[in-house]
């Protein structure tokens, strides 16, 4: 049920304290909520450096909304401490797990051994209750990066920190200032409970579903035909054009550096710097759409590696990506930092400003922007509906997805047109079963859509075919192969997988060493999907397939098609998935292994 309006006002907003209260006040502190921390303004003051670390994961009490919870943090701190290497060092990283539970850290792209990875059951044994784990690896890139929890849903409760990697020369990007910006999303009930809701009630956290006073105001606008129509046509393929995200603001608070909209973490400048903003997309389940209203941002860097400079006013970043910006304030004047859930159900908010207690006017959330039939991947207005298809075995396909020549076109019929949109054909029999309720009959080529939400609204908006990396990859050789796989999903059932098949019954995905692979990737689904590969850089192409840009973290749109090479330059077991905590829980994870 919703919440009365004041409540739910201070449940999106928090409280203006915020944060992870000190474990010396304990329960007592945390029950008082005392709005007692002030803005934080030192971008140091939780900043560790050097090249030996010693890191205890435990339990800190926390008070975001008014209710006192248990977060996991690192040395008591939510976000867990910045930390702050060098290009060239070896560090130590002596982590010591406080908890009842086992823990692990992952260093989320960074190049490293695949025992130092952090993957429990895949790349280390995780760390258990009491004991500590030693985590060293030499640092071989520069840049802005982060870390978090791969055991369970602590990354949800708290798990999660900046790495920011200074570059052994001297850094061209010059700034004045430099402040890393963590997104996260923060929700008081139990993850597991969060979970078994979405399991059993996938639309649990949906307030933006249409209604009865949403079908007249459509009707008013389009008339009642074409808004029955539609209607109809949603309800008949049982989805739902609303299903933006699977968790909202209904249960998120949004949190920039820890800090609540009501905390208001602030960056102090002096008007002509040069002012440097790591932004970082630690949530577990939130794409936030970000903007600086009265600035102009200049994106120079994407995943911690240097790109072309591009002027917005705006970009999505999808959950694990980081962006960095330049912004130069020239008046002495507070500005806001707007960051916005995709689905307008609330924001993370943070400023800069010459003096700690200036403010900006923060903007109303735009308004909601429905899925409509092109990212349901219908062509000509139609579609398969969903059930339709069901192979003889039900769906029990065990593929690890299809490997071909880099030449042909197995399962993917190349029919362009003048819209960048491909006819796609569904070759995987589990993928047309259970675990999948979407059969695009087309998907977009196309890196320049910004995605639902962002289209036609007078913002200049970042897309990844503005991304373009300042070199190209050592290893740019065309790939021998093409591994092609489908993000499939059920949301009725909250199934989430690859090709239909979820981890648990899935094969790894093989790659010898030494060799270049194209990844195809397929989203046959209404939603948006992060997805990361562990241990290997991804070298997005444009639609014409020439290298785009390298990243660790790729977002697909809804009925869009996308390829990267991947050079397998490391050995071991690697963590493949969707960054959507909890899709990866459900079973879009896959492992990859170099032999």
């Amino acid at each position: 049920m919703n919440k009365p309006y004041s409540s739910r006002r201070r449940f999106v907003q928090g409280l203006s304290a915020g944060g992870a209260l000190a474990a010396l006040g304990g329960w007592r502190a945390a029950l008082a909520q005392t709005p007692s921390m002030a803005p934080a303004t030192d971008p140091h003051a939780t900043e560790l450096r050097g090249t030996e670390f010693h890191l205890e994961i435990g339990e800190t009490p926390v008070n975001f909304t008014g209710a006192a919870r248990v977060a996991t943090t690192v040395n008591g701190q939510l976000p867990a401490p910045t930390l702050r290497w060098r290009e060239g060092d070896t560090v130590t990283l002596h982590v010591t797990n406080r908890l009842r539970e086992q823990t692990s850290i992952h260093w989320h792209g960074i190049i490293l051994p695949s025992n130092m990875d952090g993957v429990p059951g895949l790349s280390f044994d995780g760390i258990d209750p009491g004991q500590t784990y030693t985590y060293r690896f030499d640092v071989r890139q520069s840049g802005t990066y982060w870390y978090h929890s791969h055991s369970g849903f602590q990354e949800q409760t708290g798990l999660y920190g900046a790495i920011v990697i200074d570059p052994r020369r001297r850094d061209p990007i010059a700034s004045d200032r430099d402040y890393t910006l963590l997104l996260s999303d923060w929700t008081d009930e139990d993850p597991m409970r969060l979970f078994h809701k979405l399991k059993v009630m996938p639309d649990y956290y949906n307030r933006i579903q249409p209604s009865v006073q949403s079908l007249r105001a459509d009707a008013q606008a389009r008339g009642w035909r074409a808004a029955l129509s539609e209607r109809l046509m949603w309800e008949q393929m049982r989805m739902n054009p609303s299903d933006l995200a699977d968790v909202s603001g209904a249960t998120y608070t949004f949190l920039t550096n820890g800090a609540t909209p009501a905390g208001n973490w602030t960056g102090l400048f002096t008007p002509g710097e040069r002012i440097r903003l790591r932004i970082i997309n630690g949530s577990a389940m939130t794409y936030f759409d970000v903007r600086i209203p009265g600035l102009k941002m200049t994106v120079v860097a994407a995943d911690g590696l240097d790109v072309r400079p591009v002027d917005v006013d705006e970009f999505r970043i999808g959950v694990a990506e980081t962006y960095d910006v330049i912004v130069e304030p020239q008046d002495a004047r507070a500005y806001t930092i707007f960051s916005q859930a995709m689905d307008r159900s609330g924001y993370a908010r943070a400023t800069l400003a010459p003096r700690a207690d200036m403010q900006a006017e923060v903007p109303a959330l735009d308004s909601v922007q429905l899925l409509g039939m092109m990212d349901m991947g219908m062509s000509h207005g139609t579609g398969t509906a969903p059930g339709m298809d069901m192979p003889p075995d039900g769906g029990k396909s065990h593929d690890g997805g299809t490997s071909h020549d880099a030449g042909s076109s197995h399962g993917m019929a190349m029919s362009h047109d003048m819209t960048g949109m491909v006819e796609v054909k569904h070759p995987y029999p589990a993928e047309r079963g259970v675990g999948n309720s979407m059969l695009p009959d087309v998907v977009s080529t196309s890196l320049a859509d910004p995605g639902v939400g962002l289209r036609n609204n007078g913002r200049r908006v970042l897309t990844y075919a503005d991304l373009r990396s300042i070199r190209e990859p050592a290893d740019n050789r065309e790939p021998s192969r093409e591994i092609e796989l489908h993000l499939t999903g059920n949301m009725e059932r909250y199934m989430w997988s690859f090709n239909g098949v979820k981890f648990s019954d899935a094969k790894p995905i093989l790659l010898r060493y030494g060799e270049r692979v194209r990844f195809v990737l397929v989203n046959d689904t209404m939603m948006t999907h992060p997805i990361h590969l562990h241990g290997l850089w991804s070298d997005l192409e444009s639609p014409d397939g020439a290298f785009q840009v390298r990243k660790h973290t790729i977002t697909l749109n809804p009925a869009q098609r996308l390829s990267y090479r991947v050079s397998a330059d490391a050995r071991g077991h690697w963590a493949y998935h969707c960054h959507l905590l909890y899709h990866m829980e459900a079973g879009m994870f896959r492992a990859v292994v170099v032999e």
